[in-house]
């Protein structure tokens, strides 16, 4: 090597050392002024934004917005009513024809069909149980019942009235 090759090393090995420096003392100075910064916002500060960032007014339609307070409420109350399945009717066939007659009309999975006989057994056991059953679900050497008919949207005056109305159409 020539002597100006060892003299350029020499120097570039200072210059990249120093810089090395200076980047270890940007990073310990950044971690310090970190550390000094508030985690949070203060309760006073957030609740200042809140009050400047406040609504100066409210706008009053009349009549009109009456009527759309209205109909806003009534869609509401149908929208709630909607969640409850067949419209919270406790028409016993109706949820059976809709629901339960897929399985107990053909004795899928070995569900019991309006037979008498198909429940005597289960009759024996009683109506809580009976009840119990239709709500929770059962899966046992008789068949499987899934827990609300397979539909959870089903209250559980809906699943009584409608074990109560396949007891009264047993053949």
């Amino acid at each position: 090597m020539r002597n100006y090759d060892l003299e350029f090393l020499k120097r570039f090995s200072m210059v990249l050392g120093m810089l090395g420096l200076i980047t270890l003392g940007l990073i310990l100075l950044a971690y310090h002024l970190h550390g000094r910064i508030p985690p949070e916002v203060s309760a006073s500060a957030a609740a200042r934004t809140q009050e400047r960032i406040a609504p100066a007014g409210a706008v009053y339609a009349g009549d009109t917005g009456a009527a759309a307070q209205a109909a806003a409420a009534a869609a509401a109350a149908a929208a709630a009513a909607s969640q409850v399945a067949y419209g919270g009717t406790t028409d016993g066939s109706v949820i059976f024809q809709n629901l339960c007659g897929a399985c107990h009309t053909n004795g899928v999975g070995n569900a019991p069909t309006l037979a008498r006989g198909d429940w005597n057994a289960r009759i024996a056991q009683g109506k809580d149980t009976l009840y119990k059953h239709a709500v929770e679900g059962f899966t046992g050497n008789a068949g499987v019942m899934p827990p609300k008919g397979g539909n959870p949207a089903l209250t559980e005056e809906q699943v009584h009235a409608t074990v109560d109305w396949m007891l009264d159409n047993l053949k």
